[in-house]
């Protein structure tokens, strides 16, 4: 089965824009795009209001990941095998995540922080996620090596 959104056409810049709009619908207090060397969006930061304070997040793409899983699947025409669409793509994607998120959130079954820990960023300037695993603070099944 090809990967999701693998035919949009939709830029990369229309679903940036998407992205940050919804956002700020959900209470975002500020949203940022950061761009890599070739002046394509490579993440979109934004800071929301946890227990009273502000905390910044940042969600990325990888566009080049994205290509190597549209290169590797059957019955994905060469046409969609590039990193513009890949990028089209995995923005779709982050979209498509942060729309679903923001569902669960609106029915109080999680709060926005509980979604978006992973993105937080710390005080290195790194994701939670990334300072975790860099750190190797998981603890994986309780097994100790």
């Amino acid at each position: 089965m090809p990967l999701l959104n693998y035919t949009t056409k939709v830029s990369a810049d229309k679903t940036v824009a998407e992205v940050q709009k919804l956002l700020a619908k959900a209470g975002a207090r500020a949203v940022l795009s950061e761009y890599d060397e070739h002046g394509n969006v490579s993440s979109v930061c934004f800071k929301m209001l946890v227990n009273g304070r502000e905390i910044g997040y940042r969600l990325p793409v990888e566009p080049d990941k994205v290509l190597g899983v549209l290169k590797s699947q059957r019955g994905v025409a060469p046409g969609y095998r590039n990193l513009d669409q890949a990028r089209r793509i995995a923005w779709r994607i982050v979209k498509d995540w942060i729309e679903a998120q923001l569902a669960i959130i609106e029915t109080h079954m999680v709060e926005p922080d509980q979604v978006f820990l992973p993105y937080a960023i710390t005080p290195s300037g790194e994701t939670l996620y990334g300072e975790v695993m860099s750190r190797g603070l998981l603890d994986a099944g309780g097994q100790n090596d």
